[in-house]
């Protein structure tokens, strides 16, 4: 897999001068985002939406570090042009901008590339950092972390998810104009669930049973969720698993694990009465966020992995439990919604799925319970709302772009 992402990561910078200067038009107004990865891409996203949607005068240029990130998202229509970002040094610092020549340039979380900023700063181009989170462990808060602390006051502006994280900014007496904006993520998840259609195989497949939604599970995940889903104490109830891996060896594996499971793919094919499987695999991509909004209680995958859980917004915003794994403690958004209530994490170290199993059943028989972690789920998501806002606001005040 190393050497698969390395070959993309290099192949992608070959000639890549060359082909943005084909691209770009000299005398075109750039918006430049840059993301490391998918993750950042995801906090960008609400913002990249607004502005396109604001000014339609300008490109919008987005750039990704990370394979991972581009590979996904290379046709990604919501901007007009998406590249690999240069390696950071001088002389690429200066190609890369005269050929963008941007009114506006927008990192994302985690990036700091120094001749970049330097750069940047030089010419005077606005520069905002968006989506920012910092812990007291970084190194800009190190006696060591002077040119990070240095690439810092390059921002002429940074929007923080927390407060916590804008104390520890403030703490660094740099004059450095930083605020509490939010996490954008759930604006995002706000507008996806308001959007959504309805998937007639998955409301054919429920009829009028109780519905566990897994998503982005790893095979760890679905161990632990066979054993508990075939001990639940409760009737009329059924499973709905969308892997985070897409491939026919999965689903294979899947198959053996729930032996009368079917597929989404055969269940579209074959036009007919629901069969009586009570698990159904959701064998495509996209679909996860749209298939949330059945459940009765939803489940997250990754938290028993050493990478920690994916996004919990995409379940929580339906205003439904979310369920998942002991991983959580590197996200805040996850952090957040167990204080919440909305978010149950459980422990598994035998893999033997007891406890996930006793949370599920108390939910199904308790109604008080269940309406109570229904109401925090909903609550939590829709009181973080208004961070894509905070910061579109303050391109507008301040005039960063003009029309």
């Amino acid at each position: 897999m190393y050497n698969h992402k390395a070959k993309k990561w290099v192949k992608g910078r070959i000639g890549i001068f060359s082909r943005l200067e084909k691209t770009i038009p000299d005398n075109t107004k750039v918006i430049w985002f840059h993301c490391a990865s998918l993750g950042e891409f995801e906090q960008g996203r609400p913002v990249i939406e607004n502005l396109k949607s604001q000014y339609n005068d300008h490109k919008i240029l987005l750039t990704f570090f990370s394979p991972s990130g581009y590979e996904v998202q290379k046709n990604y229509a919501g901007v007009d042009w998406v590249f690999y970002l240069p390696l950071d040094g001088s002389r690429n610092a200066k190609r890369f901008l005269d050929i963008v020549h941007p009114e506006l340039v927008i990192f994302v979380k985690y990036e700091y590339w120094f001749y970049y900023l330097k750069a940047i700063n030089q010419r005077k181009i606005p520069i905002l950092l968006i989506s920012a989170l910092f812990t007291k462990d970084m190194v800009f808060f190190k006696w060591y972390g002077n040119l990070y602390r240095k690439m810092l006051s390059m921002f002429d502006h940074i929007f923080v998810q927390t407060p916590a994280s804008k104390q520890l900014i403030d703490r660094l007496d740099l004059s450095l104009y930083c605020s509490v904006a939010g996490d954008t993520r759930y604006d995002r998840v706000i507008e996806i669930a308001a959007t959504t259609k309805r998937i007639a195989e998955i409301e054919k497949f429920i009829v009028d049973y109780k519905c566990i939604v897994a998503g982005s599970t790893w095979p760890e995940d679905e161990l632990v969720i066979q054993k508990a889903f075939s001990e639940i104490n409760y009737p009329s109830v059924k499973l709905i698993i969308a892997p985070h891996e897409i491939d026919q060896k999965h689903f294979l594996s899947l198959k053996e694990l729930f032996p009368d499971s079917i597929l989404f793919s055969d269940l579209q094919q074959k036009n007919e009465l629901m069969p009586e499987s009570q698990v159904l695999i959701i064998d495509n991509v996209g679909m996860l966020s749209s298939i949330y909004k059945y459940a009765t209680i939803t489940y997250v995958g990754g938290g028993l992995k050493s990478g920690g859980v994916h996004n919990v917004l995409e379940a929580a915003v339906y205003g439904k439990p979310v369920l998942f794994g002991p991983n959580y403690k590197k996200y805040n958004e996850a952090i957040e919604l167990v204080r919440s209530g909305g978010g149950l994490p459980f422990t598994d170290e035998k893999r033997n799925g007891i406890m996930l199993k006793e949370i599920i059943n108390a939910l199904l028989i308790n109604e008080e319970e269940y309406n109570y972690r229904c109401e925090a789920a909903e609550k939590f998501v829709h009181t973080n709302k208004g961070a894509t806002e905070i910061i579109t606001q303050y391109i507008q005040e301040k005039r960063l772009l003009t029309n």
